[in-house]
């Protein structure tokens, strides 16, 4: 089964982007399945390199990683980098700077969107 998941919420704060990247964590560990990621408005900063939270708390950077290295795929929506000052080379390895256009693509090309 083929996962996409649009995150919006800042990282921190809202406990949205969190769940999120949780679930879609969560899923990237079952096998048969493929998982991507694709983060819009404030959520981009989820992307960023070289979080630093406090001792216990969790850690976007981290659980998206964590996405990427079983085989999924995380885009940033480059508009939204852009109105933040993100540049590619502000995120976290294996992530890219994404396009509306391939947010459609993957959008058909999965069998579940998820919104959070």
């Amino acid at each position: 089964m083929k996962t996409l998941f649009v995150l919006n919420d800042a990282p921190y704060g809202s406990e949205r982007t969190y769940n999120g990247a949780r679930l879609a964590g969560a899923l990237a560990k079952l096998d048969g399945m493929e998982t991507r990621v694709f983060l819009m408005g404030d959520a981009v900063c989820a992307a960023h390199r070289l979080q630093k939270v406090p001792t216990g708390y969790y850690n976007l950077e981290l659980m998206l990683g964590a996405v990427i290295r079983r085989q999924g795929q995380l885009g940033a929506c480059g508009t939204c980098m852009d109105a933040r000052g993100i540049t590619a080379d502000d995120l976290i390895d294996g992530a890219h700077r994404g396009t509306l256009d391939e947010l459609g693509q993957w959008t058909a090309w999965a069998d579940k969107v998820l919104v959070f």
